[in-house]
């Protein structure tokens, strides 16, 4: 299989695993750590060796030149190259210079990117999967909470409060049992 469609197979499985995620008022921790919670559930289910935070192949920048960034996940295959997977709500530079170096050491690289929406697509060969959420405020304005809810399960929008205006009764014609109107 080439490569190129391996990763999108990858990325196109990851994400309807995260597709049927939902929670709800979730600080920022909290939303990626149940991402990741869920990226390694779903490799699991595919029968892969699963590694949190597991080392990357790209140098930390001075003055920690001697260590190794981190991955949030990063899977063994039995068949097929080693997947890596970083979870993101903003939009890293570092983010995407780990997957691409990766990349370039043979691993499919995806970046799973969670927010409000806007996430701008990273370069090839780095696979963009997204989670979009919605986003709140706690007690007293104090946290951003976020949430995913299916579709289903959100609330009506809220009514307006605003008085449309006085309006006058009419006498509307109701019919009697004979058929008459009163």
């Amino acid at each position: 299989m080439d490569v190129a469609d391996d990763s999108e197979r990858v990325a196109a499985s990851l994400v309807r695993r995260l597709d049927g995620l939902t929670f709800r008022d979730a600080a920022a921790d909290q939303v990626t750590a149940l991402i990741i919670n869920s990226v390694v559930e779903w490799a699991r289910a595919e029968g892969w060796r699963v590694y949190r935070r597991a080392a990357s192949v790209l140098p930390l920048p001075p003055p920690l030149s001697g260590q190794y960034s981190v991955l949030d996940v990063a899977c063994a295959r039995p068949t097929g190259p080693p997947v890596v997977v970083e979870v993101d709500r903003t939009d890293r530079r570092r983010t995407v210079e780990k997957l691409l170096a990766e990349a370039a050491a043979g691993r499919v690289p995806i970046w799973v990117r969670w927010g409000t929406g806007r996430f701008v697509a990273p370069p090839p060969p780095v696979r963009l999967v997204t989670c979009v959420v919605t986003r709140g405020t706690g007690p007293a304005g104090q946290v951003r909470l976020f949430s995913r809810i299916p579709a289903s399960d959100r609330p009506p929008p809220a009514h307006s409060v605003t008085p449309v205006g006085s309006a006058d009764a009419l006498a509307l014609p109701i019919p009697l049992d004979d058929g008459r109107p009163r």
